[in-house]
């Protein structure tokens, strides 16, 4: 058994989308340390469940796509089956976060006891997102601690360490991207504790290959004018 921060009691839950040319080794990088890893097939048209299976996952499939805050749900709704689970932790399937982060995560939430560890591109200077992207991401930051009483350097970080009280607590309504800012209006609203922890995005050619960088940020401007 792994010695990472808690290992035996931490699910990894990674929404999926078309990534099957990455999420082999996303998944085998993670159960390295952290063995439980639940993918969220939502409505791949590719080998993407596939894919993760024989890198070791447990793959839950969604018959169609219903988005990002739907995978999430799904994926927290399996981990709570396991009595043994302590905490959840959120990760991209596409390679943009580190397993060092969220083990750090982990670490700080078990020492600390806070019920919500969420990662932040601006408490260090190992991320460098794009003029625009960093410009909207500041936005998002100001409205949502405008909005949710929640006061955060980093509103909408896909890294995040939900602990079992926050995951039987928050709810998720929202299936698309307005599911970062739910989480964090729910934290608010059911004033559970919640510490940052700085992490490093690592934007790579294959994600700008796909346009996430510049299509969040739209996303976040969509998420902020309808919220």
């Amino acid at each position: 058994m792994s010695d990472a921060p808690g290992a035996s009691s931490t699910w990894f839950v990674i929404p999926l989308y078309n990534e099957g040319s990455v999420i082999g080794d996303v998944v085998r990088t993670v159960r390295e340390r952290y063995p439980l890893v639940v993918c969220v097939d939502d409505g791949s048209a590719d080998a993407s469940a596939a894919e993760a299976a024989a890198a070791g996952a447990a793959v839950v499939r969604h018959p169609y796509n219903m988005g990002q805050g739907a995978a999430i749900k799904t994926g927290i709704d399996f981990a709570l089956r396991d009595p043994d689970m302590r905490q959840v932790v959120t990760f991209d399937a596409d390679g943009q976060h580190q397993v060092d982060d969220a083990a750090a995560m982990i670490a700080l939430r078990e020492a600390e006891g806070v019920d919500v560890v969420l990662g932040s591109r601006f408490l260090d200077d190992r991320t460098r997102p794009g003029l625009l992207k960093r410009l909207v991401l500041r936005g998002a930051v100001w409205y949502s601690n405008a909005t949710s009483g929640v006061r955060l350097t980093d509103a909408h970080n896909g890294l995040r360490v939900l602990g079992r009280r926050a995951c039987e607590t928050i709810t998720i309504e929202q299936n698309a991207m307005a599911h970062a800012s739910e989480i964090i209006e729910e934290i608010g609203r059911n004033q559970l504790t919640v510490r940052e922890h700085p992490v490093h995005i690592l934007y790579t050619d294959y994600s700008r290959a796909k346009g996430q960088s510049a299509l969040n940020s739209v996303n976040i401007v969509i998420d902020m004018l309808f919220r």
